[in-house]
Formats: structure tokens, C-alpha cells, sequence
């Protein structure tokens, strides 16, 4: 009984090794590279994720992806424990402009090549991809201000206050406002990226300004479908505009079917997989652009068919 149960074992394993097409005892040898993403509950975030894996399979490469919940103290530990653990490299896709930075600093003092993607830190990483988020502001505001010929009354929900796409959103938003003298900023409120939140923000400021709302820009598509929701259940969308950022899935569907009026195309996809091969290039040792900027792109009724899938 013995021999036998040795034998099965033995041509189990046998058939283990086969089906994985490895050697028994056979170490993992593909370089490894630390991810620490801003927030996976946000879908945006998600297709970033989504796209890492996939040009990771293409690289031959193993990830080791973190969600850091938007806690740049997280990010931080995150960031130590992929350093104390030897990756080859990090991608990190910043909770914040100041308070990531040692997140940064500390990758660059171990010696591992650290890339930010998609959203910035004071720290200079060794190398950043992205996109300009003060141009998605400008491109959703121009859009406001062509629709309203200059004039109204103007809402804006900000992201998660002190990270880059926040701050530069807003200034590419007043940018173009100043621009318009007769269009008012009625009031400018964080709804932190967060489609519920953006619902109770939506629902106070109609209570409070009322049929002042000529249009509302949110920061990101998330936001900007909250508050849609909650326009919708005021009976108020014939007289309120809707604009938003990123052009995730069902942001697209609502622009097709005419409820949300604008998003800003970002390549989150194109950025993370830039954002991977910069990182995988680093480790080798070799150069890469220190800065990689993707446009964005505004998309309407009548281009909504060139991004759906």
C-alpha cells in the first residue's frame, strides 16, 4: 500500500509540474514591481488596474498591487514594505501632492526606481505619466461657456482636496473662468471623488441656489454622475448642464443617451501601461522619458461612439 500511494504521488506531482510547465522547487525569476494605487473603489482606478495586469503578462513581469484607500500614510507603508520586500521597481499612483511625496523619497533613498502615475507628488519620482489635468478643466469649462454663450451660474466638485488632479483641475477651471465675467462661480465643494457623496452635495447646493445652477463641473465622472442623479430626481436636467472627467463606462453611456452632457477622455490605460514599462526599463538601468504627458480628450454626443467598446 505504501509503494503504491508513493507511486500516485509521484506521477501527481509528475502531472502538477506538466500542467504548470515549471521544475519542482523552481524559483519565480520575473522581475517584480510594486503598485500602490490611490482608491480601487473608484472604477476609474480599477481600469488602471485592469491595464497594469495586462501589460504585465505582456512584460513578463509580477505585480504586487496595493489599494492604498486614499490614506497617504497607507501609500507610505505600502511603499516600505515593497522596499523592505526587494522589488525591482514601483509604480505609485499618488493619494496626495505633499503627503505622498515620502513615499517618493524613501523609494529614491533605497535605490529602486520609483514611476508616479497619473497623479503627481512634490517629490520628483525618477520618472512621472500622465496626463495635464488642468487642460480636462479647461476643455469641460470651455464647453460650459460655449453652451451657456458666456453666462450663469456655475457649480464645481472638487476631488479629494490636496491631490494634484484636485488642484490643477481647479486652476485650469478658473482659468476659464476668468475669461467669462458673467459666468458666476456659485460655490466649489469637495465631494472626494465619490459618486454618493457627490448625491448629498448635489441635493444641498439645489437647496441652497436653487435656480441660480446654470451647470455643474465635476471633477471627476464619479461625481459627476452623483450629481446627475440627484438633478434627475429634482426634475431640474432640462435647466442644468452636467460635465465631468474620465470617461468611464457608464458616464459614456449617459453622455450617448443625452442625460450627461460632456466627460474629458483620460487614457488610464495608456497610462499605466507607459507607466509599467517606464518602471521595468528603469530596473534595467535604462533611460526614459522623465515626464510622459497624455492628452485628453473631450467627448460629447457626437463623438461618444469613438470611445465606447
Amino acid at each position: 500500500m505504501k509503494t503504491m500511494m508513493t507511486t500516485r504521488n509521484f506521477l501527481l506531482a509528475g502531472m502538477a509540474v506538466l500542467f504548470c510547465g515549471c521544475k519542482p522547487g523552481a524559483k519565480d525569476e520575473r522581475p517584480v514591481v510594486g503598485v500602490s494605487l490611490l482608491n480601487l473603489a473608484n472604477e476609474f482606478i480599477v481600469k488602471i488596474e485592469g491595464a497594469l495586469e495586462d501589460e504585465a503578462k505582456q512584460l513578463g513581469v509580477r505585480l504586487i498591487v496595493n489599494d492604498a484607500q486614499r490614506d497617504a500614510g497607507r501609500q507610505i507603508q505600502q511603499v516600505e514594505n515593497f522596499i523592505a520586500q526587494g522589488v525591482n521597481a514601483i509604480v505609485l499612483n499618488p493619494c496626495e501632492l505633499e503627503a505622498s511625496s515620502p513615499a517618493v523619497e524613501k523609494a529614491k533613498a533605497a535605490g529602486i526606481p520609483i514611476v508616479n502615475m497619473n497623479s503627481e507628488t512634490t517629490a520628483v519620482p525618477d520618472a512621472f505619466v500622465g496626463s495635464r489635468d488642468e487642460e480636462s478643466a479647461r476643455l469641460a469649462m470651455e464647453f460650459i461657456a460655449e453652451k451657456l454663450n458666456g453666462k450663469g451660474g456655475i457649480l464645481m466638485m472638487h476631488g479629494f482636496m490636496g491631490q494634484a488632479a484636485q488642484i490643477k483641475r481647479d486652476a485650469g477651471a478658473r482659468e476659464v473662468l476668468a475669461k467669462h465675467p458673467d459666468m458666476q462661480l456659485l460655490a466649489a465643494q469637495t465631494a472626494e471623488w465619490d459618486r454618493a457623496k457627490a448625491v448629498t452635495l448635489m441635493e444641498n447646493w439645489l437647496q441652497s441656489h436653487g435656480d441660480k445652477i446654470n451647470a455643474v463641473f465635476a471633477q471627476n465622472d464619479e461625481m459627476a454622475m452623483g450629481a446627475l442623479l440627484a438633478i434627475e430626481r429634482a426634475g431640474k436636467k432640462k435647466d442644468i448642464l452636467v460635465v465631468g472627467v474620465d470617461a468611464i463606462g457608464d458616464a459614456l453611456q449617459a453622455v450617448k443617451e443625452g442625460r450627461l452632457d460632456a466627460t474629458v477622455f483620460q487614457d488610464g490605460v495608456g497610462q499605466a501601461r507607459q507607466a509599467l514599462r517606464a518602471a521595468v526599463a528603469l530596473s534595467r538601468g535604462e533611460t526614459v522619458e522623465k515626464q510622459t504627458f497624455i492628452p485628453f480628450k473631450l467627448v460629447t454626443k457626437g463623438n461618444v461612439g469613438e470611445f465606447l467598446r
